[in-house]
């Protein structure tokens, strides 16, 4: 499985599977190899002690037997094993204490007997051996023998490595039994898993958690919070397309009565009549559909598709030449305040722009002529507020929590919107971080602030 070209997700249960048996290999070189040492120089002291007894052997026997060591050296020459590294020949010399020879095995290595006491490590004849001078305890003879060193190291090697084969052979049963291991261990994120494929589209119950390893849970919960905001989301479609349907069934009704008027119609003033209002349903119509395509599009995003530093003065007049070219009639008054040390606002400028048309597009609609439209910008330390007021016959109290919901238009104020301007208006706020505020004193007049967009600062 791939999640792009060149970038291999391996299986979780195989990285495991290969991350501990390396780590398991690993520590089974480490065992074996103090294995390896502790055998050796376990076999070397056996072999050390083997060299003692055998050299108070031959101590007993020298004591015992001076005069007959001539033939018994021969003999002892050839006690042996077969080919047995634990049974290496005996190499040995026997003599008085003054260094005379009394008697020596064909092979032992050619060294004057006379020497310290204890073990020691040679080289006769490019062989090494390990020796032994021990002394009687009247003090008349001395003994002296041998080991080549090549054997003692076979016997070790041996020792050691019968100590470590057992730790071989155990590796692929454990092996097995970390992979079954894991493999249980795995096992309910497999279930979890075949519960997500085996259900239909439409079922975004919530996953259970409880059965789920710890650290499996909290990407359960995030499915789970997936599931609730996709359900969320389908909601929010269904009721979209349903109040859609029934937004555009009006416009086109009335489009349709008017067609028809204008087809039946004999009479010049009445037709043109229709006509007039036949163009006017298609440019609320077009407007309505602008407008539901924009909220389509804003929908799906989670952040602006562009930040950048905004300046004030720009953003407020590309929107009153916007609304001046859009409404020609228009006969109120526009007043814009902005301070004079304002910093920049940070965001997405054709965003922004929207909103603040949305809201001066519908003071226009909703304030009669000569009216007065204040668009103004203040800043604070929690950022800035972009404001939109005029002296219109405001909203009622009871519609103003509503302000913001998709096709709700408050009282029966003049014009001709569709519900949706200040939804986008609130869209964009929450896209920049920034919140919608409607306020209607008592008197008269309305006020819509996008509160807390990001400033710039110096």
């Amino acid at each position: 499985m791939k999640a792009s070209a060149g970038v291999r997700i391996e299986s979780l249960r195989w990285r495991l599977l290969v991350a501990i048996c390396a780590a398991v290999l690993l520590l089974w070189l480490l065992t074996g190899w103090l294995s390896y040492i502790q055998a050796q120089h376990e076999a070397e002291e056996l072999m050390d002690g083997s060299l003692a007894q055998t050299a108070r052997l031959l101590l007993a026997i020298t004591q015992d037997n001076e005069g007959d060591l001539a033939e018994l050296a021969p003999r002892l020459a050839t006690v042996r094993g077969a080919d047995n590294i634990y049974e290496p020949p005996l190499e040995f010399q026997l003599g008085h204490a003054d260094g005379t020879v009394l008697a020596r095995s064909p092979d032992a290595p050619e060294l004057p007997i006379l020497g310290i006491t204890g073990y020691s490590d040679i080289i006769r004849h490019n062989a090494a051996w390990r020796v032994l001078n021990t002394l009687s305890d009247d003090g008349r003879y001395r003994i002296q023998v041998a080991q080549a060193i090549s054997l003692r190291d076979r016997a070790a090697l041996e020792v050691a490595v019968q100590t470590v084969l057992p730790l071989l052979s155990i590796i692929p049963v454990l092996i097995l039994l970390i992979y079954l291991s894991i493999s249980r261990a795995l096992r309910p994120l497999e279930q979890l898993a075949d519960e997500v494929a085996a259900r239909s589209p439409d079922n975004l119950a919530a996953l259970p958690a409880r059965q789920v390893p710890s650290e499996a849970r909290p990407l359960v919960v995030a499915i789970n919070r997936l599931f609730a905001r996709v359900a969320r989301t389908l909601d929010n479609e269904r009721q979209f397309t349903a109040d859609a349907a029934h937004e555009l069934r009006t416009p086109l009704a009335a489009l349709k009565v008017q067609a028809q008027v204008a087809l039946l119609s004999h009479d010049q003033a009445m037709r043109e009549h229709a006509l007039q209002q036949i163009a006017g349903g298609v440019d609320r119509a077009g407007h309505l559909i602008e407008q539901l395509l924009r909220l389509a599009r804003l929908d799906p995003l989670h952040r602006p598709p562009e930040t950048r530093t905004i300046r004030s003065e720009d953003l407020f007049n590309a929107c009153l030449n916007a609304i001046r070219q859009s409404h020609p009639n228009a006969s109120q008054h526009f007043l814009t305040h902005i301070p004079p040390n304002a910093q920049p606002i940070s965001g997405d400028g054709d965003l922004l722009a929207i909103a603040l048309r949305n809201l001066i597009d519908n003071a226009v609609r909703y304030t009669p002529a000569s009216s007065t439209i204040q668009i103004s910008l203040n800043q604070t330390d929690a950022g800035s507020d972009l404001c939109v007021s005029d002296d219109g016959p405001g909203v009622p109290p009871a519609a103003l929590p509503r302000l913001g919901e998709r096709f709700f238009r408050a009282g029966q104020a003049a014009g001709n919107g569709n519900g949706l301007g200040l939804a986008i208006v609130a869209r964009i706020a929450e896209l920049h971080g920034a919140h919608l505020v409607a306020e209607s004193p008592p008197g008269g007049g309305f006020s819509v602030t996008l509160k807390g967009l990001c400033t710039v600062r110096p």
